[in-house]
């Protein structure tokens, strides 16, 4: 099976299976920056991990919204392209995709770096980490990303490198439905995939919202889970950006991508 069918299994069904591991990794109280660290500059990766990943991905930084941007990706010219799935040793592969939603977002804060310039930023569900990497290139003063497959934070470590950054604070932890954290901006793309975790989703960032006063900016293309989610009554459309032709090929139709801003009703219950 070629990757382009693997990804399909992604979009539509492997997605069920992340989403229950979201919801089923509680996490904690909430932790401050220095004890959410699973990974930073000072911490070699596994060689055996950096060299499969280095092996079976390709470095680039074109047919995305953001040029200036270099990530590891699985594209046509990798092995797992065209291997069946089950081959692929770590577990789906989902953070070895520039999903739309991220790459709004990431384009979205080049353009525009006084909207995380000197404030703390999560990035949740941070993937391949191109989000993370857009708010330090914009002069962000705390960055954390936030992934819950362990080896999604190995690879924003390489692509960290590959754009001569020191690498940030990275958690594996799912911190949805832990206390509020404490942050001035959090960033999230092509999280609203399952009902279930979208409404946890919602929750948890009202909270944030609520009790710190965190700006929320959300990036999807405009799936129907996310279109029909009664979050979207409370969004505020930021900007739309044209996907390019080759993202429009990998996703089956969409065109385009939405950076939206998180604007809940006081009337909402937080509790």
């Amino acid at each position: 099976m070629a990757f382009r069918g693997w990804k399909w299994l992604l979009l539509l069904g492997r997605q069920n299976t992340l989403a229950k591991v979201w919801r089923s990794r509680r996490g904690g109280p909430s932790l401050c920056w220095q004890r959410c660290c699973h990974w930073s500059s000072g911490k070699p990766l596994a060689p055996e991990v950096r060299a499969f990943l280095e092996e079976n991905t390709e470095v680039t930084n074109s047919g995305h919204l953001t040029p200036e941007i270099r990530l590891r990706l699985l594209t046509p010219r990798c092995r797992f392209w065209r291997e069946k799935p089950d081959l692929w040793p770590y577990g789906d592969p989902f953070w070895a995709i520039y999903w739309p939603g991220g790459q709004a977002l990431s384009r979205y804060i080049l353009d525009n770096p006084g909207v995380v310039k000197g404030r703390s930023v999560l990035d949740l569900g941070s993937g391949c980490g191109a989000t993370a990497i857009a708010a330090v290139m914009s002069g962000a003063s705390q960055v954390l990303a936030n992934d819950i497959d362990p080896i999604a934070g190995m690879a924003m470590i390489l692509n960290c490198e590959l754009n001569h950054l020191n690498p940030f604070p990275i958690t594996i932890k799912n911190i949805i439905n832990s206390e509020a954290g404490n942050w001035d901006l959090i960033v999230l793309g092509d999280m609203f995939y399952d009902e279930q975790l979208a409404d946890g989703l919602h929750h948890w960032l009202q909270k944030c919202i609520r009790i710190h006063q965190t700006e929320v900016l959300i990036g999807d293309p405009g799936r129907h889970q996310f279109l029909s989610h009664s979050i979207h009554s409370q969004l505020h459309k930021v900007i739309e950006y044209s996907l390019p032709e080759s993202t429009r090929q990998e996703n089956y139709g969409l065109t385009s991508s939405i950076v939206w801003s998180y604007q809940p009703s006081d009337s909402l219950d937080d509790s």
